[in-house]
């Protein structure tokens, strides 16, 4: 990890780190996801819908490195179960965490954190790197959530995976490419942090 310049973006574009900027990205990009939830397609053969939010998932790792990213989904999850609609649909509470979409909301915050410390490596210089990130992030979502239908719902394994992972594949693959195009274009724009 080169310790001269930081490979995370935000710290890039706000320069010196402090508590309040970092927690006012923490909670935009938890708004961010809560904004993209409600873009959504319901497909008539699976419980869990086509959303947005892994998209803001991604960004929040990707722009925020580990830790903020990690608690940008932490409080986008505190911000459903205390009933603000973020969810799918505008969905909120407990059920939702527990319901079909529950394994995907629940490895949002490991997501985010396992791409941020990536990108904090060094994944964001090359966007080689950063799309086997992407991958790697975007797979432990589809797994946690298929899984979480095999294991609770009783869906035999092929059949969560037909319901929860292939359906995602081509929408995932447009977010990863997203986003692992424009972030090492923009670092590159930006001038490096000290």
């Amino acid at each position: 990890m080169n310790l001269t310049s930081s490979n995370v973006l935000v710290d890039r574009l706000s320069g010196e780190r402090s508590t309040a900027r970092d927690l006012l990205w923490i909670v935009f990009f938890s708004l961010l996801s809560g904004l993209l939830a409600q873009i959504e397609i319901r497909l008539p053969f699976t419980p869990v819908p086509l959303t947005g939010q892994t998209f803001a998932v991604l960004l929040s790792g990707a722009v925020l490195g580990c830790r903020r990213g990690f608690l940008s989904q932490v409080a986008y999850l505190a911000e459903g179960l205390a009933g603000l609609p973020v969810f799918a649909g505008g969905s909120a509470g407990v059920a939702a965490l527990l319901g079909p979409t529950g394994g995907y909301l629940w490895s949002f915050p490991l997501a985010a954190a396992l791409l941020g410390w990536l990108v904090e490596r060094g994944a964001s210089r090359a966007s080689w790197k950063l799309a086997g990130a992407l991958i790697l992030a975007d797979s432990l979502i589809l797994l946690v959530g298929a899984s979480w239908l095999h294991g609770l719902f009783r869906f035999p394994y092929p059949q969560a995976l037909l319901l929860g992972l292939y359906p995602f594949l081509i929408g995932d693959i447009v977010k990863v490419v997203l986003v692992g195009l424009s972030l090492p274009l923009a670092l590159k724009r930006l001038p490096p942090s000290y």
